[in-house]
């Protein structure tokens, strides 16, 4: 057979240029049957393979050139990228140090390998590659915005929104704003956060990712009509995109449209979605379906806070055993004690978190379960004041504390207990005269709790702002009322907190003092 010639070879390139790869495939093996040694051959069959998926082949076809010459920086970059897309994390890192040697200069390499490290959680490792990247090619954006995810990811939003500000100086990039409305919520400040998804959405208009966040953004801003007009349109944009399912179902649940709500959470199949369809069973009374289900969601093995409390309350309601055993006896699980830094030093961390809280400009979130009260966006566990850092701290104490207390619990609730204390939410919860917020459950956590700041002292009935925590609440549909109950009336310095799945409700008071405290919920563990 001929040699390859100038022609061949831009032949073979148009077809990968064209997105026919099959061809290209098919025209470059006809090739290498007769020409083992050529280099070209075999990197222009693990690009094509690459963009077909085939990533096996991939990786053996730039394998083989590199056997040929293992001394071509591109193709041993293309072999750690195709490893790194396999999982293969210590074989990508390899290649991409190995092309660094080769061609220290490789600007690529180092963005990759930020990115390595930043799945693996190497959070450090990864800003000196960002970083490094950023050095060799200052209007490299990609790399500043990826900078400002790994911050976002570490809690130090500040950091995270200057870099994504930079990162738009450079170039106004659609994911760049969306990433930078993230961390402006994450910081409470809901209505820049929605001003950044607009401006997302400006520059790119089809993205059901985008339109997702701004109506539920929206819709916890109060703006429910806007925020369910934009939570349709991700639907329309993607019919089948799951977060855009979920939060569309999530909008329905909230406002007791269940049936809405059941086929978007099918659909979504993300997150917690089965355990919120049967929540939308059950409070629909269709309890056959809702029995059906259960069995096939309890099969998945998952943990869920709410699937704990919809097994529950169905075996106490029907008198039948609980299939889901996660948490028994919830009550037992409940813990009241003062938090010694709130009370030590004439309490003044106390008095720092009440001024802090006053001072902060922090958006309202809008809660519909609360009454007479406003309720912070964001997470204030992850913003700079040193009062929110402290009891932060103070708190990570007392639950490992608790943890090692009932650590011999042979229930799930304990057995698979998260190992690293982390807030996914901390809010504060402001309160007036006749405040109160009513029976529900946190669903995305795993401990919930309450820290108290300021209590009123003037009571008509000795229960009056105190908190209620219980098996049965929000409107569960019961046959009897034989469900646990357990009311505890907090001072100020004192935390409660109990297993997620818990009801838990606030009972109102007549006071014009305040009542004040600051709420929070645990992460639960990626393996829950």
């Amino acid at each position: 057979m001929k040699n390859l010639t100038q022609s061949d070879i831009q032949h073979i390139i148009q077809l990968h240029e064209q997105g026919d790869y099959k061809s290209a495939i098919k025209q470059a093996q006809s090739f290498i049957k007769h020409l083992p040694n050529e280099i070209f051959l075999w990197n222009i069959l693990g690009a094509c393979f690459e963009k077909t998926g085939d990533l096996i082949n991939a990786q053996k076809s730039y394998e083989q050139a590199l056997k040929i010459n293992n001394q071509i920086p591109e193709i041993i970059f293309n072999l750690g990228a195709v490893k790194f897309n396999l999982n293969d994390s210590q074989g990508a890192l390899d290649c991409y140090d190995r092309a660094i040697k080769v061609r220290p200069d490789f600007v690529e390499v180092f963005f990759n390998k930020g990115i390595l490290f930043q799945q693996l959680g190497n959070f450090e490792e990864a800003i000196v590659n960002y970083q490094k990247a950023i050095q060799l090619q200052p209007g490299f954006y990609e790399a500043l915005n990826n900078m400002g995810s790994v911050y976002q990811q570490q809690g130090r939003l500040d950091e995270a929104i200057d870099i994504y500000r930079q990162s738009l100086m450079i170039t106004k990039a659609s994911r760049t704003h969306f990433n930078l409305a993230g961390a402006l919520r994450n910081l409470g400040q809901l209505k820049l956060a929605i001003q950044e998804y607009e401006n997302a959405i400006n520059l790119e208009q089809d993205n059901a990712e985008f339109f997702t966040d701004i109506g539920d953004a929206l819709w916890h801003d109060g703006n429910i009509n806007e925020g369910r007009k934009f939570l349709l349109k991700a639907i329309e944009v993607d019919p089948n995109h799951p977060k855009a399912n979920y939060q569309l179902a999530i909008f329905y649940y909230d406002n007791q449209l269940f049936e809405l709500a059941i086929p978007h959470f099918e659909k979504a199949n993300l997150y917690d979605a089965s355990s919120r369809a049967l929540y939308c069973h059950y409070k629909l009374k269709q309890f056959s379906q809702f029995e059906q289900k259960l069995k096939k969601v309890i099969g998945t093995k998952h943990t869920s806070p709410l699937l704990a409390t919809l097994s529950n309350h169905y075996a106490v309601n029907f008198n039948k055993p609980d299939l889901y055993n996660f948490c028994p006896n919830p009550l037992e699980f409940v813990l009241h004690e003062r938090v010694p830094e709130l009370v030590h030093n004439n309490h003044k961390l106390r008095f720092d978190l009440l001024s802090d809280i006053e001072q902060a400009e922090i958006s309202d979130r809008k809660q519909s379960r609360l009454y007479n009260g406003i309720q912070s966006s964001g997470n204030l566990f992850q913003r700079n004041e040193k009062s929110f850092q402290l009891l932060s701290l103070a708190l990570k104490k007392m639950i490992q504390k608790y943890y090692e207390m009932h650590q011999t619990s042979p229930c799930a609730f304990i057995k698979l207990f998260p190992k690293d204390i982390q807030f996914s939410s901390s809010w504060y919860v402001r309160m007036k005269q006749g405040g109160h917020l009513n029976s529900h459950i946190h669903e995305d956590g795993w401990i919930s709790g309450a820290v108290y700041l300021s209590i009123p002292k003037l009571r008509e009935s000795p229960d009056e702002g105190a908190i209620e925590l219980s098996t049965d609440g929000d409107n569960y549909p019961k046959q009897h009322n034989n469900f646990p109950k357990l009311t505890i009336l907090p001072n100020e310095g004192d935390v409660i907190f109990f297993p997620s799945s818990v009801f838990h409700r606030t009972i109102p008071f007549n006071s014009d003092e305040e009542r004040i405290c600051i709420a929070f919920d645990l992460k639960p563990s990626l393996k829950s």
